[in-house]
């Protein structure tokens, strides 16, 4: 795997990850009462903030984007 995140990629994926899976568990809000948004929002936190800490994007590969310097 090559590198294709950024440093400020990162910290954005880093951030959203975390809001991700916070927020079901705390937020009280309407759209997490289904047990199938919260588990999906889980599961998109998880993939950010691991694609984060990897530092490297499937999908940025794919699409031939790179966020790095190299």
């Amino acid at each position: 795997m090559t590198v294709n995140l950024g440093s400020l990629d990162r910290r954005i994926r880093v951030v959203l990850g975390a809001l991700l899976l916070i927020l079901p568990f705390i937020s009280g809000m309407a759209i997490f009462e289904s047990g199938a948004i919260t588990a999906v929002s889980v599961i998109a936190g998880l993939v950010l903030i691991g694609t984060s800490a990897m530092k490297f994007c499937p999908l940025y590969r794919v699409f031939g984007i790179r966020t790095c310097k190299l």
